[in-house]
């Protein structure tokens, strides 16, 4: 008998989102037009956005907002917490938008967030999906000093694909980014978006370069354009061609691997830790 899928309640949906803008805070899931929001509000999911709504590049896929500097909220970790306390959140996902303009990219201000959130709340998991920092390690010890469960920062795509949809990133930084996480011992994940005019060949060797590093959790999604206005798709990937990459990735013994269309990097997190 064919399942059928669960009806998205629109109430829910508003009253679960009203709780962020009634704290004044950020979510990834609006900002970037997530197409599982609908999924995740209703099971009362989201992932954080800290350190403002703006980003200092200029990334052509992403729907967040572009703009040079901002105000930081210094009451925002606090508020972070509070809101995952209502909300009876016991996994939470925070990430950020990229602040080149600030010293340590945002580091002190995401350990302050792990902090306050296993402070209020003990028991929690904190998964953190970090910008690269520029490739400062010392900003990225400040966050993994703040002990995340899960150190998470996307590759995004291939690297000959950077200079046109991930301008001001490097592909070699980030995997260095990666490296750094796993070499203290950190749970890393890392994700990959597909459509955006990669070869399977290139596929196959970022899935290899990641793999050489030992990242633990991989996530191959489809990319899709969140407006006529950002970078066209170019291919529309199989159920078969993602089964492939996901068998591929296995072969190389990564721990965990989602594949599919709707796959994001903090897409059904908290289910997916307690399987690596």
């Amino acid at each position: 008998m064919k399942q059928r899928k669960k009806r998205i309640n629109l109430a829910q949906i508003i009253e679960f989102k009203k709780n962020f803008e009634s704290k004044a805070l950020n979510t990834v899931c609006q900002s970037a037009k997530c197409p599982n929001i609908g999924e995740c509000y209703r099971n009362k999911i989201a992932t954080f956005m800290i350190l403002g709504e703006y980003c200092t590049r200029e990334c052509s896929f992403c729907a967040v907002g572009k703009y040079d500097t901002e105000f930081i909220d210094v009451s925002e970790p606090t508020k972070v917490a509070k809101a995952i306390k209502d909300l009876r959140l016991s996994y939470s996902v925070i990430t950020s938008v990229t602040r080149d303009d600030l010293p340590d990219g945002g580091a002190e201000h995401f350990a302050k967030t792990i902090n306050e959130i296993k402070t209020l709340l003990p028991g929690n998991k904190v998964e953190v999906l970090v910008p690269d920092f520029l490739g400062n390690t010392n900003s990225i010890d400040i966050v993994l000093n703040a002990k995340p469960d899960v150190f998470s920062h996307n590759l995004e795509t291939v690297p000959t694909l950077y200079d046109v949809v991930r301008k001001g990133s490097d592909y070699y930084r980030s995997l260095s980014v990666l490296e750094h996480a796993k070499s203290k011992d950190f749970r890393v994940k890392t994700g990959i978006m597909l459509g955006l005019g990669e070869t399977k060949a290139q596929i196959f060797e970022t899935i290899k370069d990641i793999k050489n590093i030992n990242v633990d959790a991989l996530i191959i999604g489809q990319y899709l354009a969140p407006t006529l206005k950002h970078f066209s798709v170019i291919k529309e990937y199989t159920k078969e061609e993602f089964k492939m990459f996901e068998n591929f990735a296995i072969s190389l013994k990564i721990k965990q691997v989602i594949s599919g269309r709707y796959a994001r990097s903090s897409y059904l997190a908290e289910a997916n830790f307690k399987k690596f």
